[in-house]
């Protein structure tokens, strides 16, 4: 159907929503709720890579923050809401935690895009310890799983449950051997981790793990360089690509001794979100986040908006600000966000992690939207990919939910 038939049909679903919700409230709920959402990021210099084709907005993630906050004030604009945003921009040697600070004296609800320590001291504070902390940029497995906390909820997607939804396309088209490529830094050793992880939870099988150790310049040797490399592989169906910063990948595409299909971090590549997804509504979302920032919207982007709505949702369906009501609200089996993935999009109740399908695109197209057919689950479908409740170590949350 033509995007501009499905605007009428959006649009007109979405008033109708309102009008249900606010048919439902009772007289004293549409009194005047005022609704301050926060949203704190660590500016990190951007690491040295070998190309500089690509440069990191300045407002990547606020964008998206900032487009879901407009999205709150329209359904608000219904029910006596007013929402606000108010950021906070730290630069690289400010005082995290006293920014930190002074935003949760106003607002229970912290959107964070930032390292690793910053976030787990910001999660850990006394003064969060009742908060909403959201994370939109941090895909490390373990903050799902063994270093979780009850107060930290995940709308990024984990690196499992991206490498698990490659590992689902590459099962459904039986490219079962695989041949990894990571580089020695440690976010590319916890991404290859992961990798072989889900080929290992596919029944896929990893032929060989080679360390990408070149310090030349590749974009003079990498015609002569990579095929060399790559001589010494094992016959494989797939070519995986563990490189996080999206430095050195992208000279392996066409230069493989085999022609053979690349995945992973260049080729087909699983994301939190691409300019690629168009369909369930997407095209419009893109459309309106262009408008806005006069870019395309990324992953961090589209988990900032998420967070925010997240916030927006609970806060309307529970026709409560308070942040306990709220967080327990998000944790309920009544939560949905309609997230134009296809699918509603949930919480797990056992590490806080927002469940959502997983697009598998290249730059000009969605290939396949993970998870695939044939991929089943007795509970949820989307918990195929990453940590599902037996296999995580989180106990900061209340189990058996």
């Amino acid at each position: 159907m033509p995007i501009m038939t499905l605007a009428p049909l959006i649009m007109g679903a979405t008033i109708a929503l309102i009008l249900t919700i606010c048919g439902s409230m009772p007289a004293t709920a549409q009194d005047q709720t005022d609704v301050v959402v926060g949203y704190i990021e660590r500016r990190v210099p951007p690491p040295p890579v070998l190309s500089n084709l690509e440069k990191t907005p300045d407002d990547l993630g606020i964008a998206g923050a900032q487009l879901a906050l407009k999205d709150n004030a329209t359904t608000g604009s219904f029910l006596n809401q007013s929402w606000t945003l108010n950021s906070s921009i730290v630069e690289p040697d400010g005082n995290f935690l006293q920014a930190a600070r002074k935003l949760l004296s106003q607002t229970p609800f912290i959107v964070v895009k930032a390292p690793r320590d910053d976030m787990l001291a910001l999660a850990d504070i006394p003064e969060a310890q009742t908060a909403i902390v959201i994370n939109t940029n941090l895909a490390d497995n373990d903050l799902r799983d063994s270093a979780c906390r009850s107060n930290l909820l995940h709308t990024h997607p984990s690196r499992a449950m991206l490498t698990d939804a490659l590992a689902q396309f590459a099962a459904s088209k039986r490219w079962t051997n695989w041949v990894l490529i990571g580089s020695k830094s440690k976010a590319d050793i916890a991404l290859a981790d992961s990798f072989t992880h889900s080929a290992t939870k596919f029944r896929l099988s990893l032929r060989e793990h080679m360390v990408w150790t070149f310090e030349a310049d590749m974009r003079r040797n990498a015609a002569a360089e990579v095929p060399l490399f790559l001589q010494a592989a094992p016959d494989h169906d797939m070519l995986v690509i563990a490189d996080e910063k999206h430095d050195y990948g992208r000279y392996v595409l066409y230069n493989t001794w085999l022609p053979r299909p690349v995945g992973g971090s260049e080729g087909i590549v699983p994301s939190g979100w691409s300019a690629a997804v168009e369909q369930h509504g997407a095209a419009q979302l893109q459309r309106r986040f262009s408008y806005l920032a006069n870019r395309e919207m990324f992953a961090v982007d589209y988990a900032a908006w998420a967070a925010v709505r997240t916030i927006g949702e609970a806060v309307t369906r529970s026709q409560s600000a308070e942040a306990v009501t709220v967080r327990d609200y998000i944790l309920s089996d009544r939560f949905e966000l309609a997230g134009f993935k296809g699918r509603p999009l949930t919480y797990r109740t056992w590490n806080g992690q927002l469940r959502q399908p997983i697009p598998l695109t290249h730059p000009r197209a969605l290939v396949a939207m993970a998870p695939l057919e044939g991929f089943l689950h007795q509970r949820n479908e989307l918990d195929t990919l990453g940590l599902d409740q037996p296999e995580s170590g989180c106990r900061a949350f209340v189990t058996g939910q």
